[in-house]
């Protein structure tokens, strides 16, 4: 979806790195398609894992952006802006078991 609504991501990329959105969303939708593709051979699966946990830690910021500053992004519910934080670590877990 980083390159298909750019936009979206764009605006979740939070300060200092928003004069770099753009190439932000794309570094982003880079890594992870790189770490999908990796998880395909048995190979380069692990290495897949740590790239992708990784990569949900980078984008973290922009989760924590977007619930701190919920008057920037009204079309979503407050709440569930900040449901969304600890449900990070339920994707970091469904990584870590995906690549095993």
């Amino acid at each position: 979806m980083h390159f298909l609504r750019p936009r979206f991501y764009e605006a979740i990329v939070p300060p200092p790195l928003d004069r770099r959105s753009r190439e932000v969303v794309v570094a982003s939708g880079i890594a992870e398609l790189a770490g999908g593709l990796a998880v395909v051979s048995d190979r380069t699966r692990r290495i897949a894992r740590h790239w992708l946990l990784a990569t949900l830690l980078a984008v973290f910021p922009a989760n924590v952006y977007m619930a701190v500053r919920p008057e920037r992004f009204r079309r979503f519910p407050r709440s569930l802006l900040w449901a969304r934080l600890p449900l990070q670590a339920v994707f970091a877990w469904m990584t870590w078991r995906g690549t095993e």
